[in-house]
């Protein structure tokens, strides 16, 4: 069996590592003011509901309130 020079049994694999194109990639839109001032907008809706979200949730999650010892008030009238 003889062997040949190349390192891959077909040659065009062996080519694609050279091969270039003569085709340009079509060039790259840019984004409208329209466009990036929605994209602004959703992006800071988006934080203005995080933020919000922990300054509702804080008084929750703080350790200042004492537990009481008094029944509820809903187990007054028994």
């Amino acid at each position: 069996m003889s062997r040949r020079g190349e390192s891959v049994p077909f040659a065009f694999i062996a080519e694609a590592d050279r091969f270039r194109s003569n085709v340009t990639p079509p060039p790259a839109v840019r984004r409208t003011f329209r466009e990036a001032a929605g994209g602004a907008l959703v992006g800071l809706t988006v934080v203005a509901g995080l933020v919000g979200s922990v300054l509702l949730g804080l008084p929750a999650l703080s350790e200042d309130q004492s537990p009481s010892n008094k029944p509820p008030a809903a187990a007054e009238g028994r």
